[in-house]
């Protein structure tokens, strides 16, 4: 185990304020000049410089101790941002291994690690200190052109695992653990700090930081995995109505316009109750005819009756006029039959199931023409019409949850019975199919209430759940 640092009181002094002064920077630019500048109050260096992370904007050298503006066409600003950039690869190379060499530039030959206890721990590596001999040939064939012996890396990462790029500072010394234990201290601060001026980082950008590479991806990725297996019942949402289940059909009895309704809609009615009159004025006309054409037979029949007892010839006449009374009795008979059947009413007990009543005040229908239902209120069905699009092969036996819309709180649980095999256009202009269902539960919904009802299917993984409709939408649209 590490023994503890003891860092002096004028040190921690200097660092709060370090920290002030980063905190209170009005603009990155400020703060970069902060970083390179002042922290040399803190830690001895001979050149320090903050390079950016390449997001959202190309890496580049940002600020350099010394210098008010860095020039990007400079040979020593870019040789040295070809120098943070392998840092910067070697530093997520390092964390996506677990940590490993979070202390340590892998390949450093001869200068000695950071302890474990001057590592970050809020960042997937600490400061980092390394020799030319930890560069490529390239780079490292320059050091002494640019740089004292001694340099160290202080990569930034604020706590969503966001790169700001890194510091990087030399000087002629080694680094000690003091040295790198302030430095930590101070990134953290400098990584607060410029959290403040990077924008807000997208949905897409949290979700690649989530899956950077290392344990945590990869944890992620089994993870995810895992849930797009697992089994979840294929469900589909339906427009559905509480209907009448078996009920009676009320049908015109004959051609004629109605001329008044005694039920209001939904209104209860007992057996014999009236329900609606068809206009009678052109069957009592005819009543009226009829009745006169049998009374005036029915007197040329008692005249010819009589002057046949005398005469053959009205004997022979006789029996045309009891055809033509017998013919006039039917057509009385039934005209009176006609004009009984005027006022229907209600064969058995229940509630009246039709439209506004002034949408067939006036109407005229024809004979076996669905006017009203009578249904009972306690022998009710669900009817769901399921649209083509999400058919889930929905088979009878099926459970249903009806959800209505005037109770938000209740929900009613049914049985499918039935399945149209062919799909019909709905009143709402969809194709879907028909679906009844028996509500199994004691308590039934009333009649007419309407809502979402959830048809459960068969179990599938969450992956087919979730890609059925995108892959049956590109399967029509490619033709497999």
């Amino acid at each position: 185990m590490n023994a503890p640092l003891r860092i002096e009181a004028s040190a921690l002094a200097v660092l709060w304020q370090l920290s002030a002064r980063a905190r209170e920077a009005p603009s990155e630019q400020t703060l970069g000049f902060v970083v390179v500048n002042e922290t040399l109050s803190l830690v001895p260096y001979r050149q320090a410089a903050w390079w950016r992370a390449p997001a959202p904007v190309p890496g580049a050298v940002a600020a350099v101790s010394g210098l008010p503006q860095s020039d990007p066409g400079a040979p020593y600003v870019q040789w040295l941002g070809e120098v943070c950039r392998a840092l910067d690869r070697r530093t997520h190379a390092a964390a996506a291994d677990g940590g490993q060499g979070a202390g340590e530039v892998p390949g450093n030959a001869g200068q000695s690690s950071a302890p474990a206890h001057s590592a970050d721990p809020a960042s997937p590596a600490g400061p980092q200190a390394f020799t030319a001999d930890s560069l490529p040939g390239t780079l490292a064939a320059e050091w002494e052109a640019w740089w004292p012996p001694y340099a160290l890396w202080v990569p930034l990462f604020d706590r969503l695992g966001r790169s700001f790029g890194g510091v990087v500072f030399a000087r002629e010394q080694p680094w000690t653990p003091v040295d790198e234990a302030l430095l930590a201290e101070l990134a953290r601060v400098w990584s607060h700090a410029l959290a403040a001026f990077s924008p807000r980082a997208s949905w897409s950008a949290r979700a690649r930081l989530a899956l950077r590479v290392g344990k945590y991806r990869r944890r992620v990725l089994i993870a995810a995995a895992c849930a797009l297996v697992a089994p979840v019942p294929l469900t589909v949402l339906a427009p559905a109505e509480v209907t009448p289940k078996d009920p009676f059909v009320v049908r015109a009895p004959l051609d004629g316009v109605i001329d008044r309704l005694f039920a209001q809609p939904n209104q209860r009615v007992a057996a014999g109750t009236p329900l609606f009159a068809l206009d009678s004025t052109a069957l009592a006309s005819r009543y009226a005819v009829a009745n006169k054409n049998y009374a005036t037979a029915q007197e040329e029949y008692r005249q010819t009756a009589q002057l046949a007892v005398t005469d053959d010839k009205d004997r022979l006449d006789m029996a045309l006029r009891k055809g033509k009374l017998d013919q006039s009795a039917v057509e009385l008979d039934y005209t009176a039959r006609e004009l009984a059947r005027v006022r229907v009413n209600a064969p058995r007990a229940g509630v009246a199931v039709f439209s506004d009543p002034n949408d067939w005040n006036g109407k005229a229908v024809s004979i076996g023409e669905k006017v009203m239902l009578l249904a009972d209120p306690a022998h009710v069905e669900l009817t769901a019409y399921v649209p083509v699009a999400d058919n889930v092969d929905v088979v009878p036996g099926a459970s249903v949850t009806l959800y209505p819309k005037s109770s938000p709180f209740a929900s009613y649980d049914a049985r499918i019975d039935t399945v149209a095999y062919r799909a019909e256009p709905t009143p709402d202009g969809v194709v879907a199919y028909r679906v009844k269902a028996t509500f199994t539960g004691r308590v039934k919904p009333p009649l007419g209430v309407m809502g979402t009802a959830r048809i459960h299917g068969r179990w599938v993984p969450l992956a087919y759940y979730l890609l059925r409709r995108p892959l049956a939408s590109a399967r029509q649209w490619l033709g497999w």
